[in-house]
C-alpha cells in the first residue's frame, strides 16, 4: 500500500521544526556567558562568550529554522498560485482583457491620427495597423518614405509624446504611447 503525504502534514512538520529550532536558538543565546573585562579602575562586560558546541548548535538550528520557514513560505505561495489559477482561466481571460484594451487604445490612437500632418499621419497609421509596435526599419519598408524622412517624422511624433523609440540591437522599436 502506497502512503501519500499531503501538504498540510508537511506544513505542520515544518511549523513544528521552526518553533523548536527558534526555541533552541533562544535557549542557547541565553546560555552564553558574559566576557568580563577588568581594567585598573573599571570592570565591565564586553560581550558574550560561547563554547564551540554552543556555536554549532546555534548554527544548525538556525539553518533548520530557515529551511522550515522556506517550506512554509513556498507552500503559501503554491496555494496562492493554485487559487489564482482556479479563479482565472489563464488564456481566455487574459486574451479578452488584452483585446478590449487594444480596441480602446486603437480608438484613442485613431482620434489622434486625425490631427496629424501628412507624413506624421502616414507613419502613425502604419504603427497603428501593426497594433502599436513596429521596428523603425519596417516603417520605412511599409511607407516607401526615406529613412531620413521617417526618422524626422518620428522625432516630431516623439516631441508630441505620441510615440516612443526603444533601442533594440542595431535598430529602434517604435511604440505608440
Amino acid at each position: 500500500m502506497k502512503q501519500i503525504y499531503s501538504r498540510p502534514h508537511s506544513e505542520l512538520l515544518a511549523a513544528g521544526v521552526l518553533v523548536s529550532a527558534t526555541a533552541i536558538v533562544v535557549v542557547q543565546f541565553l546560555h552564553g556567558r558574559p566576557t568580563v573585562v577588568a581594567g585598573s579602575e573599571r570592570i565591565g562586560t564586553l560581550g558574550w562568550q560561547f563554547s564551540f558546541r554552543d556555536a554549532v548548535v546555534i548554527t544548525v538550528t538556525a539553518c533548520a529554522a530557515g529551511a522550515s520557514a522556506a517550506v512554509l513560505l513556498s507552500g503559501a505561495h503554491s496555494e496562492a498560485t493554485l487559487n489564482t489559477e482556479r479563479s482565472n482561466p489563464p488564456a481566455q481571460q487574459s486574451d479578452d482583457a488584452s483585446n478590449e484594451l487594444l480596441q480602446a487604445r486603437r480608438q484613442e490612437w485613431e482620434t489622434t491620427s486625425e490631427r496629424l500632418a501628412d507624413n506624421e499621419e502616414l507613419v502613425y497609421q502604419t504603427i497603428l495597423d501593426a497594433d502599436g509596435v513596429l521596428p523603425q526599419s519596417e516603417i520605412v519598408n511599409r511607407t516607401d518614405l526615406s529613412k531620413a524622412t521617417v526618422s524626422r517624422t518620428l522625432d516630431s511624433l516623439e516631441t508630441r509624446d505620441l510615440v516612443e523609440r526603444k533601442r533594440r540591437g542595431m535598430g529602434n522599436m517604435v511604440l505608440l504611447t
